[in-house]
């Protein structure tokens, strides 16, 4: 899975370097003959979750419970943690921190220093399923989860410290996202719909209209205006991803048709002095589109 600004790092690269990237999915780096340079795998079986860390490094999860920081620029695995028990489900970090997060089949989170040891920093227990939902404060202090058993879960980072649950029933999580800049929690559900939560009372402010499908992703704009979600979806019907107001109308604005299976993750991508405001949606369909936020029309 492709997640947040991490997915738009990536299709920046692959919007402007497209000769990096080939068919077969394996990416390189031209060497000075123009031939690819390869890089050793940052894991030893499928990669589930990568998210941005600083403008250079970027965090991976995979199903051989490791949690990885690589280069973008060298491609090399500059660290590995290992703690889980199971698979990692997400990872995340606040931008520009030393600390990362990491959710797993084994039904905790766990924190890890960038520059500390090989072992968790701080431990996250209390969900009784796999935990599929991670976002964490922009300062690093608080971190949000959530999980198939239904509730949402407020931590304090510094402690581990459980400072509130929430249980809403069917509420089967499968993403969460922080609002820059706000005490907001965006986070989508497998009974379709997509919360607002306000993280201070750890109550929902706001849910917006239930759509057809499996609601599996979300993402937020930087300036906090808008989220984006994603839904599943077969054979064309479904599987499109949608703009929502945040501060105004809180409604639906646009939605991004084009998949034909389900979309597993939407993103919106880094603005350019040059660049329209564009959001990038992957698909199980095997393809990865780039929008027009604002006409839904595909560069």
């Amino acid at each position: 899975l492709l997640v947040a600004r991490a997915m738009g790092k990536l299709q920046s690269k692959i919007s402007f370097h497209t000769t990096k990237y080939r068919a077969d999915g394996s990416v390189g780096q031209a060497g000075p003959a123009g031939a690819p340079q390869q890089h050793s795998p940052a894991h030893t079986d499928a990669v589930t979750s990568v998210a941005a860390l600083r403008p250079d490094l970027c965090v991976s999860g995979g199903r051989d419970k490791s949690v990885a920081v690589s280069s973008w620029r060298s491609g090399a695995a500059l660290r590995r943690f290992i703690g889980h028990e199971r698979e990692v489900t997400k990872v995340t970090s606040a931008l520009d921190s030393n600390r990362v997060f990491s959710a797993s089949r084994d039904k905790t989170v766990m924190m890890w220093e960038l520059h500390g040891t090989s072992g968790p920093s701080q431990h996250f227990p209390g969900h009784d399923l796999v935990v599929t939902g991670l976002a964490v404060s922009p300062d690093a202090s608080q971190l949000c989860t959530g999980s198939r058993d239904n509730t949402v879960c407020k931590w304090d980072t510094e402690t581990g410290e459980c400072l509130g649950r929430a249980a809403i029933s069917r509420n089967l999580v499968t993403h969460l996202c922080w609002v820059p800049g706000e005490p907001y929690v965006i986070q989508t559900s497998e009974d379709k719909t997509t919360r607002v939560w306000d993280s201070r009372e750890l109550q929902v402010a706001h849910t917006f209209p239930a759509k057809q499908h499996i609601q599996t992703c979300c993402d937020v704009s930087q300036d906090g205006r808008y989220c984006l979600s994603s839904s599943s979806g077969c054979a064309g019907h479904g599987a499109e991803a949608t703009l929502w107001d945040l501060r105004q109308t809180r409604g639906r604005v646009c939605e991004y048709k084009g998949h034909f299976q389900t979309t597993t993750s939407c993103v919106f991508l880094p603005r350019g002095p040059a660049l329209a405001p564009s959001i990038a949606t992957s698909s199980s369909d095997s393809t990865v589109k780039v929008w027009d936020q604002d006409t839904a029309g595909r560069g």
